[in-house]
């Protein structure tokens, strides 16, 4: 049994990690010393390496505990594994075709600043018009 430093030195991840992914249920401690201090096991440090990186992959705390769920569970269809991924996939397609798009507006904007000494300025007129794409 480890310590809570001692799992945080083995999956790298912080202490302040480990105790709410232990808070929200996620990965639960094995057990707790006698004065109360969390304790992992061999197989939660695991469970904190997969939930890690399927942060790194932007997946919710939410989704993280439904890959684990399914992870933990040997008979699960692949399919089910391979949704959330799509989906996820198609997510990160969009938010990265709307970063793309603000980068080329941004330039665009940066391009037409002189940025001289004149109060004149493209990007802060474009700024005070409201937003480009007003969300619902």
């Amino acid at each position: 049994m480890l310590t809570i430093n001692d799992a945080s030195k083995r999956t790298n991840l912080p202490v302040k990690t480990i105790r709410y992914y232990d808070e929200v249920g996620l990965v639960s401690a094995t057990g707790r010393t006698p004065a109360g201090y969390r304790l992992y096991d061999d197989r939660s440090c695991q469970k904190l390496g997969f939930v890690q990186r399927a942060r790194q992959f932007n997946f919710s705390i939410e989704e993280c505990r439904e890959l684990l769920s399914l992870y933990e569970d040997h008979g699960r269809p692949s399919r089910d594994v391979k949704k959330i991924t799509l989906s996820k996939l198609a997510l990160l397609q969009k938010q990265l075709d709307d970063l793309t798009t603000l980068t080329l507006e941004l330039q665009t904007l940066a391009n037409q600043c002189t940025g001289d000494d004149r109060p004149d300025c493209p990007i802060l007129n474009a700024f005070s018009a409201g937003p480009i794409d007003a969300e619902p």
